[in-house]
């Protein structure tokens, strides 16, 4: 409900938006809306033209012209504003209250196959941080993006499967928090624009657009392994026993 409801006033907030925008540029800025229809008939027809040269220059002439365009206008200014706060509230909002990540599958057979299908609900969010619940919970491969927020995933309330567990988080900007059983065996590849990475007692602060990756000694042989694929933006991943 609390999802829908966030979901309706973004509709409403866009909604006023484009309608403040159609305003302005009827009533105040007619020459702008001209040199819109250039910008966009310049992409359009250098986007035709592609990959020759005349169309690399007319599209790139035409975005251009358009961002500009775009740029000068008030409304437009000030909705860039408004989302910036948006997001920094939701961001300090998702601080106070993580949503606990919950595995709940259904199960769904397709007609006379024997094929099933398992919907995950390993949950995507843009602002709400996530954690796994502080309970026993059923073990499933973790697939999930991130937007601004934080995630916390917990191994130590689940049993993990012989052979290798995945989790796989793709984020923007954050920190990850992995915590790992101290008989569970690790590989770790993480990717970043900037951040850092913190693997029990390895600490790699200061990545500028690096990919690192790290491996305990008994990984290849053990029964328990968890192969763990991140990437962001900005922020920290860190991995530690628990």
């Amino acid at each position: 409900m609390l999802r829908q409801q966030k979901t309706d006033h973004a509709a409403w907030l866009a909604m006023i938006a484009i309608i403040l925008f159609l305003a302005e540029l009827l009533l105040f800025q007619h020459g702008n809306i001209f040199s819109m229809l250039f910008a966009i008939g310049c992409m359009y027809i250098g986007r035709k033209r592609m990959p020759k040269l005349s169309g690399i220059v007319l599209f790139w002439l035409g975005l251009i012209s358009f961002v500009i365009s775009l740029a000068s206008m008030v409304t437009f200014r000030i909705s860039l504003f408004l989302i910036l706060v948006y997001i920094i509230w939701q961001y300090m909002q998702s601080k106070k209250a993580p949503v606990q990540i919950q595995p709940i599958m259904t199960e769904r057979k397709h007609d006379e196959s024997s094929l099933l299908e398992r919907k995950p609900r390993w949950n995507n969010s843009f602002f709400s941080s996530q954690k796994t619940p502080e309970r026993v919970y059923e073990w499933e491969d973790i697939n999930i993006q991130g937007g601004i927020s934080d995630v916390v995933i917990d191994l130590s309330y689940t049993v993990l499967p012989k052979g290798e567990a995945v989790i796989v988080i793709r984020h923007l900007i954050g920190n990850v928090q992995i915590l790992v059983p101290y008989e569970v065996e690790v590989r770790l590849h993480h990717s970043a624009i900037y951040g850092s990475a913190i693997v029990f007692e390895r600490k790699e602060a200061n990545l500028w657009n690096e990919t690192v990756c790290f491996q305990t000694k008994g990984y290849e042989e053990a029964e328990q392994k968890v192969k763990i694929l991140t990437s962001m933006i900005i922020g920290t991943i860190e991995v530690k026993h628990v």
